[in-house]
């Protein structure tokens, strides 16, 4: 072409990437019944591809069916993990520490190594627990409240979250991390997720003078807030996400009994409940705190749909499902 008839290189506009690469894309680490349910958020955002991380290949085939691109990898070995840096424009992270590793979460290290190889993400947002703050003697608690986790599964959440924050603040271009900080979960669509097994059983619950306070978020909700702190989590910044309720355990229990037709479960002593017990049951009957929501609905803007329990217990159908 001669050169009087080219057209200068600032009018030549740049071809248009394929849509399979202008798709923003969506990773799950650890997409079980909450992971599976975010998926189903899909359809506030049509143009999110999700893929999702799984080690068992039981699993593939159910994932695939919900739509997802599943990629093969296993947090406990990181040598699987390298397809994932900068594969993904967002990030959820709901995969739980493993139970050894002392006070460290040697996955979400692995996670984040694997990540940082590539460009990083927008946005990660992690799937953390209310276990980090210990036995707060039922106080109301804003998510500046001091940490004191009293076990090694709320110590390894706690270097999970530190692990995380120290990758958004090491420089420039670095994700945005989000942290949610989630109580007890349930539905009745849940496996396991409603105490009713519990009442069938007769597990009994203290007494009112020794009870403690007990936080919970409908699974539902939660996904609709994992799903918004993906688009407008702020940057190293936490979010309580739980109901409205302000509930002690045991008048938790006797709500869902009243519900379901079924006993309230006899009421015993803490004395009692620690020969009666077992640790691990007994250890989240002794942790009592009251989490404040207020961020969950100002900046994630969400509208719970179960803002009590006794909304939340009698929806949906009892299924069953697994993790990635």
């Amino acid at each position: 072409m001669p050169l009087s008839l080219a057209r200068p290189a600032s009018l030549v506009r740049p071809r248009a990437l394929p849509a399979r690469f202008r798709r923003q894309r969506l990773l799950i680490v650890g997409c079980g019944d909450v992971g599976s349910r975010v998926v189903l958020q899909r359809v506030a955002r049509r143009g999110v591809q999700l893929l999702a991380l799984s080690s068992q290949p039981d699993r593939l085939n159910a994932l695939r069916a919900q739509g997802l691109t599943v990629l093969a990898g296993n947090l406990d070995q990181p040598c699987t993990l390298r397809r994932l840096a900068g594969l993904a424009q967002r990030v959820l992270h709901l995969a739980p520490p493993g139970a050894d590793g002392g006070a460290r979460d040697v996955r979400t290290h692995a996670l984040v190594q694997a990540l940082r190889r590539g460009r990083s993400p927008l946005q990660l947002v992690y799937g953390s627990t209310s276990g980090v703050y210990g036995n707060r003697q039922g106080a109301l608690l804003r998510e500046t409240a001091a940490l004191a986790p009293a076990t090694g599964r709320a110590q390894r959440r706690v270097h999970a979250e530190q692990t995380l924050r120290d990758w958004g603040r090491q420089r420039l271009g670095q994700p945005a991390i989000s942290i949610l900080r989630v109580p007890g979960i349930y539905a009745p669509d849940r496996a396991q997720g409603t105490p009713r097994e519990r009442l069938l059983r007769g597990t009994p619950a203290l007494q009112p003078q020794d009870d403690s306070y007990s936080n919970h978020i409908h699974a539902d909700d939660l996904a609709r807030a994992c799903w918004l702190a993906l688009w407008r989590g702020r940057p190293q910044r936490i979010v309580h996400v739980n109901d409205d309720a302000r509930l002690k355990m045991g008048d938790y229990f006797d709500l869902a009994a009243d519900l379901y037709g079924l006993p309230r479960p006899p009421r015993i002593s803490l004395e009692q409940a620690r020969t009666q017990l077992s640790p691990t049951l007994l250890s989240f009957m002794l942790e009592s705190r009251q989490l404040d929501n207020t961020r969950l609905k100002q900046e994630l803007g969400l509208v719970l749909r179960y803002p009590t329990p006794a909304q939340g217990l009698l929806s949906g159908q009892p299924l069953q499902s697994g993790p990635c």
